[in-house]
């Protein structure tokens, strides 16, 4: 027989830990790798559309979030939703197509970090090795489970911690830019023929994707639902403070670093953070700084682990996945099960991949069966249960989540091909291994709360 509190979360983040934790998953190695990847396609001020379009994204997608998480504030975000929204057969279907694609999406997500982490080292350790570098991957996934391995009121402590590093990080890049900003510079277009046509939308699709992978994590809170103060006010209100103050931040990075740089040599060099800070100061300068991005790193790795370890947990609470992974730490009161299946996968994909297209596989994969589903679910549920009580109602409701599906889908279709061919053949994947299994999972775990 099991024991009720063998399950059960503790309520103990406030809004400002939700908040921190928020911003430090959207950070990480993202943006300061995102800063040249964006002009690969968008070249001069043009790349400040990425920025501005995955802002836009992040806002629009963050009220149909908000709508959610404020009314199912429970462990597990997306995979509570969808069963909600879509109810049945369909929401169990939909659900489970998002744990089929968490169990790979998740680790891989958090690999990425890792590997960025290692890539952006050898600015520090030039005659690192390549095998050496994936020592580095793996060591950092085992570091960050190890700190996670503890009670959810002291991963809120650490969290307020690693968003302060955070932050302070990237307003000394912003300040260092004074006395060496161009500003015919960063806003000039010269040299750079677009034209509003069907290829600047490709091109516009194409760096905004590299854009929208440094805001994600936007939502992490809802992932934590169950162990949030206040959830119906406090889940929206993380979210919104979180982009704002990220979206802030991201622009001026942006500005701040092709105001000082050409633009040209900001999309060629691999570690131009640090070229930024050695340009300005000086090369001790510049490797202290780069510990402040590994850092970074490590935050933004520590709170996504964090929040996915609860999707396993709250699937196999509702009988949707394998029992095991409803079993909570019997001190610590966390499900480590769950996080230690993600992070040991973790673990062996930051050993075996590249970080090379990463960064789309992650975002395509997600588009159709969390984001876009997502979005018509709300939609749905508000045409459907009009009278539902709401906790938080989007404003210009559906307005915001039209927006966000277009630019989803916008973001999809103009990924290479083979990064769309895949994301459907995983979806088509997990719909016949559902159909198998089905009826061999478990039953919903009681656990009183």
């Amino acid at each position: 027989m099991n024991n009720a509190n063998d399950h059960k979360l503790e309520r103990g983040l406030s809004l400002a830990q939700a908040t921190a934790i928020n911003m430090i998953d959207m950070v990480g190695i993202g943006p300061f790798i995102a800063i040249s990847l964006v002009l690969t396609q968008l070249g001069g001020a043009w790349c400040l559309l990425a920025w501005l379009l995955g802002a836009l994204l992040a806002y629009t997608d963050g009220m149909v979030w908000s709508e959610m998480g404020a009314k199912w504030p429970e462990a597990g975000g997306s995979y509570v939703f969808l069963q909600k929204l879509f109810g049945g057969r369909m929401g169990k279907l939909m659900a489970f197509l998002f744990i089929w694609q968490t169990v790979v999406q998740a680790p891989l997500t958090a690999a990425s970090g890792a590997i960025g982490f290692s890539t952006y080292l050898k600015y520090l350790l030039p005659h690192i090795t390549e095998l050496q570098q994936k020592m580095v991957s793996g060591g950092v996934v085992a570091l960050m489970i190890f700190l996670l391995y503890r009670n959810i009121k002291k991963i809120g402590t650490i969290s307020l911690l690693l968003s302060v590093v955070t932050i302070v990080t990237m307003l000394w890049l912003i300040v260092s830019a004074a006395g060496h900003f161009s500003y015919h510079q960063a806003f000039s277009t010269e040299g750079v023929s677009m034209q509003w046509s069907p290829v600047f939308f490709v091109y516009l699709g194409q760096s905004s994707l590299k854009a929208v992978y440094s805001y994600m994590g936007y939502y992490n809170a809802c992932h934590l639902g169950a162990e949030i103060k206040d959830p119906e006010k406090n889940i929206p209100r993380s979210m919104f403070i979180a982009i704002t103050g990220i979206m802030i931040l991201y622009l001026c990075m942006q500005i701040a670093v092709i105001g000082v740089i050409p633009w040209q040599q900001v999309r060629d060099s691999p570690f131009i953070v640090s070229t930024y800070f050695e340009l300005i100061y000086n090369h001790g300068v510049a490797q202290v700084a780069t510990v402040f991005i590994l850092f970074i790193a490590l935050a933004s790795l520590f709170s996504l682990l964090l929040g996915y370890s609860r999707i396993p947990y709250a699937a196999a609470l509702n009988g949707d996945f394998f029992p095991v992974f409803a079993k909570v730490h019997n001190k610590h009161k966390f499900p480590h099960i769950s996080l230690l299946t993600l992070g040991g996968l973790a673990f062996i994909f930051s050993l075996l991949f590249r970080m090379s297209d990463v960064i789309t596989a992650i975002v395509t994969m997600r588009i159709l069966i969390q984001f876009v589903s997502q979005a018509i679910g709300v939609m749905l549920w508000h045409r459907n249960k009009p009278a539902e009580r709401r906790p938080y109602k989007m404003p210009l409701f559906p307005l915001p989540a039209i927006i966000s599906m277009l630019i989803w889908l916008l973001l999809l279709l103009t990924s290479k091909v083979q990064f769309i061919l895949g994301a459907l053949a995983y979806i088509a994947t997990g719909t016949m291994v559902y159909f198998i299994i089905r009826d061999k999972l478990g039953k919903p775990i009681e656990t009183n709360i």
